[in-house]
């Protein structure tokens, strides 16, 4: 497969993301409908948590597969072994410390003549009760924006399983690998706009999380045809597994409040076996 075709089919296979994009734009779903989508998200995001850290735990224990047959050394396993804890902190406790940063610092002042009581107990009923709408659109979107980030790190490993793919002339099985990364990335437009709920973000929004969540496999498969790299491989695959598990985190605590639990459940179990049989495509090819 030439660089040119790898190039074109690496970018159908990570733009295929926009197909489940407009849903966010939809402003007739019930609070049950937007349990149901988020939760469904979830689902997807759950399994790409699995992927992910299953791909990456493979990759060191191949590593120590080698060491123990007399293959490789003890410091690459290491190595591996810290790049893998590494990016799964800096992925989860990362973002949630650039997230507590991008807060808003400001809170109003207590009313002249408010009793002491009323003034102690401001702060919390401001973040309860006052928060406006702009702060809670902000915050949905950056959450939005989070996922298509996470998901942007773990396509770009997937892109790279294209381009090495290619490179290596195996054609069948980068043609398998792109098809099958285009129907799962189809599924993931729904993990970044699901935990939006009443919030409608723009059409440019929508592009851009986009560009960030499906971009980057288009991005990994021109690196992955030129480049061949474990250790870059591996940090993507630890940092995409964190930063998922702290959306999925995040994304869970906010749907608690809305309720419809059984509802949410199911619909977190269809999602992840949408993850599931979109991926078995993959497998069937020896992906």
């Amino acid at each position: 497969m030439s660089f040119a075709e790898t190039v074109a089919l690496g970018a159908l296979a990570g733009f295929t993301i926009f197909l489940g994009l407009p849903v966010g734009r939809l402003q007739v779903l019930s609070s049950r409908g937007r349990v149901a989508l988020a939760m469904f998200s979830v689902g997807v995001l759950a399994f790409i948590l699995v992927d992910v850290l299953e791909h990456g735990l493979s990759i060191v224990e191949t590593a120590l597969d080698h060491y123990k047959n007399g293959q490789g050394s003890l410091g690459h396993v290491v190595v591996l072994a810290l790049v893998l804890g590494g990016g799964f902190a800096a992925g989860s406790a990362g973002l949630a410390t650039v997230e507590r940063w991008m807060r808003p610092r400001n809170r109003p002042k207590p009313v002249a003549g408010a009793s002491p009581e009323a003034a102690v107990a401001a702060p919390a009923l401001i973040d309860e009760l006052t928060l406006d709408a702009a702060e809670v659109r902000a915050k949905a979107l950056r959450t939005g924006m989070t996922i298509a980030v996470a998901i942007g790190i773990h396509n770009f490993a997937e892109g790279l399983a294209i381009g090495v793919s290619a490179r290596a002339g195996e054609i069948g099985l980068a043609t398998v690998l792109i098809v099958g990364f285009a129907l799962h990335n189809a599924t993931e437009g729904f993990g970044i706009v699901g935990p939006l709920g009443p919030v409608r973000p723009s059409w440019k929004w929508l592009a851009v999380a986009g560009l960030v969540g499906g971009g980057p496999t288009f991005l990994g498969s021109l690196v992955g045809y030129g480049v061949t790299s474990e250790p870059l491989e591996l940090a993507f695959y630890a940092v995409a597994g964190g930063a998922i598990l702290y959306v999925i985190g995040e994304v869970w605590q906010a749907m608690r409040r809305h309720g419809h639990r059984e509802l949410g459940l199911w619909l977190l179990s269809v999602g992840f076996m949408v993850g599931v049989v979109t991926d078995l495509i993959v497998a069937y090819g020896g992906g």
